[in-house]
């Protein structure tokens, strides 16, 4: 049976920074188990980056991750603006510069 191609939303969270980030990793969960029927969450990861002050940092970080059941090329302009709200949600959430949102093909042996 050939390979299934489908697209990957990846979420990259800041882990351990109080209950708001909590009820946003909570939020994001049950987003993509209603959404998508189910998610992967991957605690306890070291993220680092540099800061706006330029200086680097380092976070704790959780990756939460969905596969959708859409073809990535021909979905990409839904899957592109799915992402945006999501990062806004989270930016507005949060006091963070950035959040990091990711989106890649998968291919799956069904």
């Amino acid at each position: 049976m050939p390979l299934s191609k489908r697209a990957r939303i990846e979420i990259y969270l800041p882990d351990g920074k109080g209950a708001r980030y909590r009820r946003l990793q909570a939020a994001f969960e049950n987003e993509f188990l209603h959404t998508f029927g189910g998610c992967t969450l991957i605690k306890d990861t070291k993220g680092l980056y540099k800061g706006s002050d330029r200086k680097i940092d380092a976070d704790r970080i959780s990756l939460l991750y969905s596969d959708t059941p859409f073809d990535f090329d021909k979905n990409f302009a839904v899957l592109s603006k799915y992402t945006d709200s999501l990062r806004k949600a989270a930016l507005e959430a949060t006091e963070e510069e950035s959040i990091l949102i990711v989106v890649h093909e998968i291919y799956h042996s069904l």
